[in-house]
């Protein structure tokens, strides 16, 4: 029976390391829409370049939060993939061969969410060479 409980742990663990990424992700995407949205707004306001500037710092300011808070979700998806592992490892252990895949689903999974919460982001090795404007 102890099989079955880590099983469980164990997805129920991935189910809320995937809601948080995923709330975390939807705050992160709000706070830049707002702080585009008010960019634009400045800029439409005001046609002297100073508000062009103030449009380009609010932007980049924008730019590097919403990296920063990449940054973060990145080490909290990289600390659940370890803690999978981590409980995976334990359970292959413990159980033998049906922990063994389930952890290794597990890991999947949390590489994938982990994976996907940087191509979002664009931290992904495919948007690298994508121009960023300001």
């Amino acid at each position: 029976m102890a099989s079955h409980d880590q099983s469980f742990r164990t997805g129920e663990a991935k189910g809320q390391a995937q809601v948080k990424t995923g709330q975390a992700m939807n705050t992160m995407k709000d706070k830049v829409q707002g702080t585009k949205d008010k960019a634009s707004e400045m800029a439409q306001k005001d046609q002297t370049g100073g508000a062009k500037d103030k449009a380009c710092e609010t932007t980049q300011a924008a730019k590097d939060k919403a990296a920063g808070a990449a940054e973060a979700t990145k080490e909290k998806a990289a600390q659940v993939t370890e803690s999978g592992k981590e409980t995976a490892e334990t359970g292959k252990e413990k159980t033998g061969g049906i922990m063994q895949k389930t952890g290794e689903q597990v890991m999947g999974m949390a590489q994938g969410a982990a994976d996907a919460v940087k191509h979002t982001l664009g931290m992904g090795g495919e948007d690298a060479n994508v121009k960023r404007d300001h």
